[in-house]
């Protein structure tokens, strides 16, 4: 059965600010913790395809791959896949942006597949994005709450 995790946090911060820095792909590394790098292949309105590179993992293997992200502000809504798959069969990732009386609320779903030669399975990958996702998802929301008092104060 595909792996699948569904993971959310609410931010103290509004909408916009969320919406803008968490799509803000460019300055990616700034926001989370294991990315090294982020490049912008392609925009065509509001589709972007990039490659995201991590910081090498504890074996020294540095991880990188393409992904396609379609926004639609509107909905308050992102669809992103990846193109180079690497180990997964597929990935596929949904954002979704909620207004809430005390901020906003982002929850993650990702849907996916492993290959049979990947070096983990579809549940220790799920474990694995659990676990991450609760990481980034604090320290996305710590970061985005600094803005937001930086910007109350000025």
């Amino acid at each position: 059965m595909p792996g699948h995790t569904d993971n959310e946090i609410t931010i103290a911060a509004p909408m916009d600010l969320v919406w803008d820095m968490t799509n803000d792909i460019e300055n990616w590394p700034d926001l989370f913790s294991e990315y090294a790098s982020v490049e912008v292949l392609r925009r065509e309105g509001d589709t972007t395809t990039f490659r995201l590179t991590m910081h090498p993992d504890e074996n020294g293997k540095v991880w990188s791959w393409v992904s396609e992200r379609e926004t639609a502000r509107d909905v308050h809504t992102v669809w992103a896949r990846r193109v180079e798959t690497g180990p997964f069969a597929f990935m596929n990732i949904r954002w979704e942006y909620d207004d809430m009386p005390k901020g906003t609320r982002m929850r993650w779903t990702q849907d996916f597949e492993m290959r049979p030669d990947a070096p983990i399975d579809d549940a220790g990958m799920t474990d694995l994005i659990n676990r991450n996702s609760k990481i980034q998802m604090e320290l996305i929301r710590e970061k985005i709450e600094q803005r937001a008092r930086a910007t109350v104060e000025a």
